[in-house]
């Protein structure tokens, strides 16, 4: 069922997520295109140390999505392949175009990796530039127009710009992707007014959040603004122990979506106190 955001919504509402009602809001479970998921920790395959770490990692983050990039995993199977370390019964695989400097590229890639049996769903990453990793906000929106013109489920990276996540809404994105900081960075949230700006425009599909997290408050956090998951994987795989990270960040996001359900307390200016003054005697 979907349950649209009563509007205007004030700071202390939001805050106290008292009449907050957006998608997923009365689901157990992730739903993305009627697909459920019971995880919301989406992680990536790249930068583990070697292929038997990132099946081990995989497992102790308890996700059901996993990513892997077209362009960077053997897909004929004739040598050692990423694909190897995943289990296909366990594991949903979601193809993405990280690489892909252009609609054009991106298009190609998610055709090619639909082709060879991945999965008619693809995470688009058009990137903008090559320093920042910034996502090309308008290749996005072309590539992500066509692809679900050619039937495909299409999960777009994107900027916290709340114009572009409704241009991909428009444009039949399956879910929107805001980026929290830079891919790679660590850097934790940077971004919290945006993402919260986002959540109350966008009801209509899930709001994922996508780069940044570099601990498990931070995956917390994004699932405390009311996001309905979060992608992360130079979190997990720089980690010194990724495989126990992996764990904190399952942990992390089950206690962020329990938070947000069940509502954080009103901020207060002065003291409250915890114990009742009524019968105490003088």
């Amino acid at each position: 069922m979907l349950l649209f955001l009563p509007l205007p919504l004030t700071f202390e509402t939001y805050e106290t997520f008292e009449t907050l009602k957006i998608y997923n809001i009365s689901m157990d479970s992730l739903v993305i295109a009627g697909k459920s998921f019971q995880s919301r920790l989406i992680v990536g395959t790249g930068k583990y140390n070697d292929g038997p770490q990132t099946r081990a990692a995989l497992e102790a983050s308890g996700a059901e999505m996993v990513t892997v990039a077209v362009r960077r995993v053997n897909l004929d199977r004739s040598k050692e392949s990423l694909l190897d370390f995943i289990d296909p019964k366990r594991f949903f695989l979601l193809p993405n175009t990280a690489g892909c400097y252009s609609a054009d590229d991106a298009i190609r890639t998610a055709r090619l990796g639909r082709e060879v049996g991945l999965s008619d769903w693809v995470k688009i990453e058009v990137i903008g530039n090559e320093k920042t990793l910034y996502p090309d906000v308008a290749a996005t929106v072309e590539a992500t127009r066509v692809l679900v013109k050619e039937g495909f489920t299409v999960l777009p990276y994107t900027s916290d710009d709340p114009v572009v996540a409704i241009r991909l809404v428009d444009a039949g994105a399956a879910a929107v992707m805001p980026l929290g900081a830079p891919i790679g960075s660590g850097l934790g949230i940077q971004n919290v007014a945006n993402l919260r700006i986002l959540r109350e425009l966008i009801t209509s599909v899930p709001l994922i959040v996508d780069a940044g997290v570099g601990t498990p408050s931070d995956a917390a956090l994004a699932l405390e603004l009311g996001y309905d998951a979060v992608l992360m994987n130079t979190g997990i795989a720089a980690a010194a122990d990724p495989v126990l990270m992996a764990s904190a960040m399952k942990h992390a996001v089950i206690a962020g979506r329990e938070g947000f359900l069940a509502g954080r307390m009103p901020r207060k200016l002065y003291a409250s106190a915890s114990s009742p003054v009524e019968g105490i005697s003088h």
